[in-house]
């Protein structure tokens, strides 16, 4: 089993923007890392303290995931970045792969690295 992360944003305390944001993450984690819904186990959402329209492990169950899931609240850190989303996923990945984490939208900031293209 690996862990996959990935962080995006929204523009606004938006419930659609919220899920469709974190819709378009898990659905380039998943392609980015070649996994179906069977080959996850378990997901970890965050948010900061300035979106709670929705929850985003429903843009999950969306999606047809069936898998456990938690939702909760990052510690709001003086200039941290505002509108964030993000997960930790566990999968497993198919032999010899190396997990391949997913950063979009203004979250690319964060890790310039890592950002999804």
């Amino acid at each position: 089993m690996r862990a996959l992360r990935g962080a995006t944003t929204v523009e606004a305390n938006d419930a659609e923007a919220i899920l469709a944001a974190t819709a378009e993450l898990l659905s380039a984690l998943a392609q980015e890392n070649r996994v179906g819904s069977a080959d996850l186990v378990s997901a970890v959402f965050t948010v900061t303290t300035d979106l709670d329209a929705a929850f985003p492990a429903a843009a999950a169950r969306r999606l047809g995931w069936d898998l456990a899931m938690l939702c909760a609240t990052e510690i709001p850190v003086p200039g941290a970045l505002a509108h964030c989303i993000r997960v930790l996923l566990h999968a497993e990945l198919p032999d010899g792969a190396r997990p391949r984490h997913v950063y979009l939208r203004g979250a690319t900031g964060l890790r310039p690295d890592l950002a999804y293209e």
